[in-house]
């Protein structure tokens, strides 16, 4: 998942530009992934390591992690939505960025990838929307492992083992 996530926000931090027309918003898209690949690494650390105190801290992160990412997703699909004639003309126009011309003396020297135009609108949009859902659901399941990981370890001082007291133990 943090390779995901880590994957995710490089896009939109090197293309987000081409697909969201307000300056900072495909930085704060970016930043909210970053911000989830971390938590997911330590939660990562935590489970490998068995640390109380991390999984504890992981299991109050998640929430509101998993609630701003779903506000994202929904933001970033009506921004997409709402910029479907800007990315169609800058498809059209050679991978141009939209609102950049050399005659208003904003040349772009970057262009828009090639392989985003030819796949066509309704297809950026279903894969955008596709790879949303896809992070959604990796994050319930992270906070679900955390969770339960977290109950394991606080009962771990009531478990039974075979020895001292446990199920083996005869006299």
């Amino acid at each position: 998942m943090a390779i995901y996530s880590i994957a995710g926000s490089i896009f939109l931090f090197k293309y987000g530009q081409y697909y969201f027309f307000l300056y900072p918003e495909w930085f704060i898209y970016g930043g909210i992934g970053m911000a989830v690949a971390a938590i997911a690494i330590i939660n990562i650390l935590a489970l490998s390591n068995r640390s109380y105190i991390w999984t504890r801290v992981c299991k109050f992160l998640w929430p509101f992690i998993v609630c701003i990412s779903a506000i994202r997703a929904i933001i970033m699909i009506v921004q997409l939505y709402r910029g479907e004639d800007e990315i169609t003309w800058e498809c059209t126009n050679g991978g141009q960025l939209w609102g950049t011309s050399a005659e208003a003396g904003n040349p772009s020297e970057t262009t828009m990838p090639n392989a985003m135009c030819s796949t066509g609108w309704h297809a950026i949009f279903v894969i955008f929307i596709v790879s949303l859902l896809i992070d959604l659901v990796f994050q319930i399941y992270m906070l679900f492992l955390n969770w339960r990981f977290s109950k394991r370890l606080e009962h771990y001082n009531g478990m039974k083992g075979p020895h001292y007291g446990g199920y083996y133990y005869g006299s």
